[in-house]
């Protein structure tokens, strides 16, 4: 590799860093009188490392290869230690990385640096981390950008990885869910409640707890006359006024779920063993627990959180219920697929608990820059529509608790909504989660994935952003029906990729995702390239404690599929592929991938021995013929 290919490594590098804004510090006279005598020859002369770097406390030093070969050199089987001999040092990038690092920790008052080998280029690279202080040099996994060593990052990614401190959101993570099960188990054995009117209790005491100025926890006192249910309806009646929800009748759909609360015998009836009616208990814990959570402008979605749990605990995967909620790390990697700005007009038109919206409202709020165009976010920009009365009743009150002045959600069959309707609400940006496998046969067809994203891509207003979640199995085009849909939808709007997501997304639903993202009204151009997305290696894990939890490569991962969808920037086609598509193709990265390594020459070495002991071994069997040319 000559000198011109180094220079493309090193642009590579340099685009990296200042993507996440490391500073450079080779100015800094301490460490410039370091490198007087960091000669990668052991000579005692001058030497200098590619990049050099900082960012808070931590001292960035890197060393890059064009050559991925030119990688690093171990001294192990295992590749625990790499060597430091000076001919190692001078020719690999983890070698030479390591070799400044100790030099700096050692001859500087710089005691935290984290050193960087890098090879490659843009689309086929390696970026390995070695941490090095003076008690420790720690091998790190390998990286895809510089994301997580970031001023906002570096310190987590240092504490996690490198002290082996638990990051405080997977604690948050834990006790959110520890609340659930002791809330659902309370709600069991002191309410007696179904699965569904679990999350209807906790939504009215949370309602009646916002409504600060004439209710309070203290006046449930058990009163057989006025019932502490009573109490807490009256208290929601007049916070829905407060909050001017409209129209009536979609209030009466909401006080209609909450109803069985004034008339519970169980729930409103001194326990025994609690001393207190079970309404006045629920209150104090989710006052104690959740109340203030739910009231900050949180991406989370609170409640929703809650009732995937209630459905967990209940014995349920949500299925039965036809309710499978989107994570909060989807709901979020939406807003950022269609640069959510907060100006657009936001339609979840099977908006469920209302996780959509809330990341949405989260998004378009630390946008905003006047309160005028905050107050016009929460009560005209967010809109959803919810088929089954007892979601729909949790989605309004998790909005209306946000702030969610008018509450824009309706109690309705999307699929019967009409198009032109909702053309004239001139939506920007369409969300979806739509319900899974409804189409069963011939006459449910209309009820599969497809129908619900071709009825709302008719439904947005012209270029509007469109992306929804659905099985992998939805973009193959499972039956004629929908192969037909597919082709529908080319004829007026344009595919512009999709992203295969991991398996375990909705951890134990046992469905195989992928995110589709279109836009609406503009027919798809014949010679347009789609993106085709691998996105599998998401960087979250599953914890058997508390389920899907996000690692430090999380954050690293997501910036290199953004970098990909909104920048152009190139990467490996096991990552992504762009083709041109048909209706008839299978839309997804799966049917477009192709392999663009270049063979490496103990690879192909590899193969070809593998090929002649295998020649050998059949003919020693006596089946050479498989090896002699058909001449019919």
């Amino acid at each position: 590799m000559g000198k011109r290919d180094e220079k493309a490594t090193d642009f590579f590098v340099a685009n990296l860093l200042n993507e996440v804004g490391i500073k450079y510090c080779s100015d800094i006279k301490e460490i410039q009188d370091a490198l007087k005598t960091a000669s990668k020859s052991k000579t005692g002369k001058v030497g200098k490392p590619d990049f050099i770097g900082c960012c808070k406390d931590f001292i960035i030093i890197l060393e890059d290869k064009a050559d991925i070969a030119k990688q690093a050199l171990y001294t192990d089987a295992n590749q625990d230690t790499l060597s430091e001999e000076i001919d190692d040092v001078c020719n690999y990038a983890e070698n030479g990385a390591l070799f400044y690092a100790k030099h700096i920790v050692q001859n500087t008052s710089f005691k935290k640096v984290f050193a960087f080998g890098c090879s490659g280029d843009e689309k086929h690279h390696k970026i390995r981390p070695i941490f090095v202080d003076k008690l420790i040099v720690k091998l790190l996994p390998e990286i895809d950008n510089f994301e997580n060593f970031s001023s906002k990052n570096i310190v987590r990614y240092y504490e996690e990885q490198c002290l082996g401190i638990e990051p405080k959101e997977i604690t948050e993570q834990a006790n959110i869910l520890q609340d659930a099960k002791t809330l659902h188990e309370d709600l069991r054995n002191y309410g007696n409640l179904g699965e569904t009117e679990k999350p209807l209790v906790v939504s009215a005491i949370l309602l009646a707890l916002s409504d600060k100025e004439n209710f309070s926890i203290d006046m449930l006192n058990g009163n057989n006359v006025k019932t502490d249910g009573k109490k807490i309806y009256e208290a929601i009646e007049n916070y829905l006024k407060i909050t001017n929800v409209q129209p009536e009748d979609k209030k009466e759909v909401i006080l209609n779920q909450f109803r069985f609360i004034k008339t519970s015998n169980i729930l409103n009836t001194e326990n025994e063993k609690l001393k207190k009616t079970p309404l006045k208990y629920f209150a104090e814990y989710l006052e104690k627990h959740v109340f203030d959570a739910i009231k900050d402008n949180s991406p989370e979605d609170i409640l929703g959180n809650f009732y995937g749990e209630f459905v967990r605990y209940s014995g349920g995967d949500g299925k039965g219920l036809g309710v499978v909620l989107t994570p909060p790390h989807i709901t979020r990697l939406f807003c950022d697929l269609v640069n959510l700005n907060p100006h657009d007009k936001v339609f979840d038109p099977c908006c469920g608990t209302g996780g959509f919206l809330v990341a949405a409202m989260h998004k378009m709020l630390l946008e905003a820059s006047d309160t005028i165009t905050k107050i016009k976010i929460k009560q005209d920009l967010l809109h959803g529509i919810e088929i089954r009365d007892s979601m729909f009743s949790i989605a309004t009150t998790n909005m209306i608790l946000r702030g969610d002045g008018k509450s824009n959600l309706h109690c309705e069959d999307f699929l019967k909504v009409s198009t032109e309707g909702l053309r004239k609400q001139k939506f920007s940006v369409g969300f979806m989660n739509p319900p899974y496998s409804q189409a069963k046969n011939k006459e449910t067809e209309h009820l599969s994935e497809l129908s619900f994203i071709q009825h709302l891509l008719d439904g947005l207003d012209d270029n509007a952003r469109c992306v929804v979640i659905v099985p992998q199995s939805a973009m193959i085009g499972k039956t004629n029906y929908d192969k037909n849909i597919k082709k529908e939808i080319l004829k007026s709007h344009t595919l512009e990729g999709v992203i295969t997501l991991s398996n375990d997304t909705f951890y134990r639903i046992g469905t195989n995702p992928c995110i589709a993202v279109f836009t609406a009204h503009c027919p798809h151009p014949g010679q347009k390239y789609c993106k085709f997305i691998n996105f599998k290696d998401d960087g979250y894990i599953i914890n058997k404690h508390i389920g899907l939890v996000e690692t430090e490569r999380a954050k690293e991962r997501k910036r290199a599929l953004l970098n990909c969808w909104h920048y152009g920037a190139d990467a490996e086609t096991k990552f992504m592929v762009k083709a041109q598509i048909t209706a008839d193709d299978e839309w997804l990265h799966a049917y477009y991938y192709f392999n663009d390594e270049i063979p490496k020459e103990e690879g192909f070495e590899k193969t070809i021995s593998d090929y002649l002991t295998f020649e050998f071994s059949m003919i020693a069997q006596g089946r050479g013929y498989l090896f002699e040319e058909n001449k019919e």
